[in-house]
């Protein structure tokens, strides 16, 4: 399988900027586009590549692909993905994977009874700086592992529904990237204005405890990402915007990394995690293997953003659950 056969469901103004462009450069070739209203499926099929159709399970059937991309919203991802690997094909997914834990976890199990891939699009698991933030938080045991801080900002969301949500469509990347770097949560508090603002303390079974501030209330366009790692003997590390870092080894520095441009905002797909994560999906299925973003993980991630809904509503510590 030399170039893996892709479709695509979903022909909106995010898939086209951030999954389309990436396909060839991950090693596959686009045969299909499907979306609900024609001229979408029409122009990004003329843009990309591919046929373009109206209708999903006719796509399927007409071009046979190795993989199916779904880009239309959680509630469908959750619907559509079981369907998919059903029929024995990965599926890629955008974040988050589904509307709440319970319904991720009935794809999980889909997967799991299968044994086909899904996998879902947490770019931040993929990105340069947060890789390098694993390598480095792995070189020590885990007792040693003391705090994760995380300070992640938007411009205003509406928050009236699941799609309009700041915490579930913007702030989950970084919930979902603090069990990547630092594990599963154990338990839980949170604090929050709204739907517009959470602070959140975490604990860790390792010991170690987490901080974050999410709020909607700053810019798009002016990034606010900043990661803080702490570990026993000095060593720390410091993320800004998901690009630059430095790094300290028994209290000195060891490592500087500064970008020649601003590259938060877009770059090579590396930089972002777009293209990487696609790449890895891609590569996934030619090697019959999973991703470090699988539906699993990801419904995790979803048990971890709902304890904090669930804290700030009532006002309790919140222990988390993981099937």
């Amino acid at each position: 399988m030399d170039f893996p056969r892709i479709v695509v469901v979903g022909a909106g103004n995010l898939s086209s900027r951030r999954i389309y462009p990436y396909i060839g450069a991950a090693g596959a070739e686009l045969v299909g586009v499907c979306d609900k209203i024609p001229e979408k499926a029409e122009r990004n099929a003329k843009l990309f590549g591919g046929t373009p159709y109206t209708d999903m399970e006719r796509m399927i059937e007409d071009e046979e692909p190795d993989g199916v991309i779904i880009c239309i919203g959680p509630q469908a991802h959750a619907q559509l993905a079981p369907v998919i690997m059903r029929r024995g094909i990965p599926v890629y997914t955008e974040k988050p994977p589904a509307p709440t834990a319970a319904d991720a976890l009935e794809v999980a199990r889909a997967a799991q009874e299968t044994g086909v891939l899904c996998t879902t699009a947490f770019k931040k698991r993929y990105n340069m700086a947060y890789n390098r933030a694993k390598q480095f938080i792995d070189q020590f045991p885990p007792e040693d592992l003391y705090s994760l801080s995380i300070d992640y900002a938007s411009s205003q969301y509406a928050n009236t529904s699941p799609r309009s949500s700041f915490l579930l469509d913007f702030a989950i990347h970084l919930i979902d990237l603090s069990a990547y770097l630092f594990g599963d949560a154990e338990e839980v508090f949170a604090f929050a204005k709204g739907g517009d603002a959470y602070a959140v303390s975490v604990k860790y079974p390792h010991g170690g405890v987490g901080s974050f501030n999410f709020n909607d209330g700053r810019s798009f366009q002016i990034p606010t990402e900043e990661v803080e790692i702490s570990i026993r003997g000095g060593n720390f590390m410091s993320i800004h915007n998901s690009s630059s870092w430095r790094i300290a080894t028994n209290s000195r520095c060891s490592e500087w990394r500064e970008p020649p441009t601003f590259t938060s905002s877009g770059d090579s797909g590396y930089e972002t995690g777009h293209l990487a994560e696609l790449a890895d999906f891609i590569s996934a299925i030619q090697e019959g293997r999973s991703t470090r973003s699988n539906i699993y993980e990801s419904y995790k991630s979803m048990v971890l953003y709902e304890g904090i809904l669930e804290s700030s509503r009532t006002g309790r510590v919140v222990a988390l659950k993981y099937e």
